[in-house]
């Protein structure tokens, strides 16, 4: 487990990194598409969004939401990325709305740091720390050997 710190400035910097961010939705997208079928399923964008854990802790306490309710969600989660309503989520449908959802963090962030635990088991998929990893690389004197 890593801990860093992070503001909306820090997550607009790596939503601004273009090259970054797309290679990192990418990598993020291709993990997700359990099929390789090169779009996203209602089934393989739940199990994505399952992995998170939004609703089923409260404060570290496990809560039951039942799931009629946790269909609804999921079902509502997908609608928003499937913009042409084609029934998958392709990958500018998935970029466009993760850009979305990143400088909706950074908004909410503000200039106020915060501190956050990020679990070091995620593959290098969790765009925060990518976040926080680069804003590190722009502070880390570059060594250079003349």
């Amino acid at each position: 487990m890593g801990v860093v710190i992070i503001d909306g400035s820090t997550v607009r910097d790596f939503v601004g990194d273009e090259a970054l961010f797309n290679k990192s939705v990418e990598e993020r997208f291709s993990a997700l598409d359990l099929n390789g079928d090169g779009v996203l399923s209602r089934y393989e964008l739940r199990k994505a969004f399952e992995t998170f854990r939004l609703l089923e802790a409260h404060f570290g306490v496990d809560v039951v939401t039942p799931p009629d309710q946790l269909t609804q969600l999921y079902d509502s989660i997908f609608d928003k990325f499937d913009c042409d309503h084609s029934g998958t989520v392709d990958l500018d449908e998935f970029r466009s709305e993760m850009k979305k959802i990143m400088l909706a963090i950074a908004d909410g962030l503000g200039s106020c740091p915060i501190q956050m635990a990020l679990d070091d088991d995620d593959d290098g998929q969790n765009f925060l720390k990518k976040a926080a990893d680069l804003e590190a690389s722009k502070t880390t004197p570059s060594t250079s050997t003349s």
